[in-house]
């Protein structure tokens, strides 16, 4: 993979940043429609809030609240909805095996808090659990999609995942996004990686391996 030069690099940011609201702008007009369907299906089979708000660190790990439509019922022990697995239902496992539960995240591409390509946004308790090297992915905006995603997604393991995450902080360019975006596109409609092995969506990070 070719990677660019500093100058390269602030240029592509300036020329992104500018493709990022025109896409999002044009994406939630275009898609208010789909998006108003989800929004009634999700308060009808997981009730509300029809939303999922949470906090995740975004450029230099500051941290904003990324937008999803709900996937999951609400934690209730008493009813045994502990965990992902029993919390996910097959109406939200639909809405991830075709993305359209990010549509929402749009939002944050508009406002600035995310980016159509980059890593995705992770947990902000694993901030500490980065070596220096992983958590260079923070120099970026984090993205709705990027280089792990459209090489594995979720069926990737956390190295390898993060090792592409910086790969792509140090080749970012417009060839490589629209490369990103188009595999995208295949990976959506095949519905590839959507969960690691044994696992609803991902298995918990615990540390950069020694």
């Amino acid at each position: 993979m070719k990677y660019s030069g500093p100058t390269d690099r602030r240029v592509f940011d300036t020329s992104k940043r500018a493709f990022d609201i025109l896409v999002s702008s044009l994406g939630l007009v275009v898609l208010s429609p789909i998006m108003a369907t989800v929004a009634v299906l999700v308060a009808r089979n997981l009730g509300r809030p029809i939303l999922f708000a949470h906090w995740r660190p975004g450029k230099d790990g500051r941290p904003f609240r990324l937008l999803k439509f709900r996937t999951m019922l609400s934690t209730d022990a008493a009813r045994g909805l502990v965990s992902d697995e029993e919390r996910l239902t097959p109406f939200g496992q639909l809405l991830r095996s075709t993305s359209l539960d990010e549509i929402p995240e749009l939002i944050n591409v508009l406002l600035g808090d995310m980016s159509l390509v980059g890593p995705r946004p992770l947990l902000e308790e694993y901030l500490p659990l980065y070596s220096p090297e992983q958590a260079r992915r923070h120099e970026v905006r984090p993205g709705i999609t990027g280089l792990a995603q459209v090489s594995g997604r979720n069926a990737l393991e956390w190295e390898k995942k993060f090792r592409l995450d910086v790969e792509y902080v140090d080749a970012r360019s417009w060839p490589l996004d629209l490369r990103i975006l188009l595999r995208t596109l295949t990976a959506t409609m095949r519905r590839e990686g959507i969960s690691a092995d044994g696992q609803a969506t991902m298995p918990v990070f615990t540390g950069a391996a020694a």
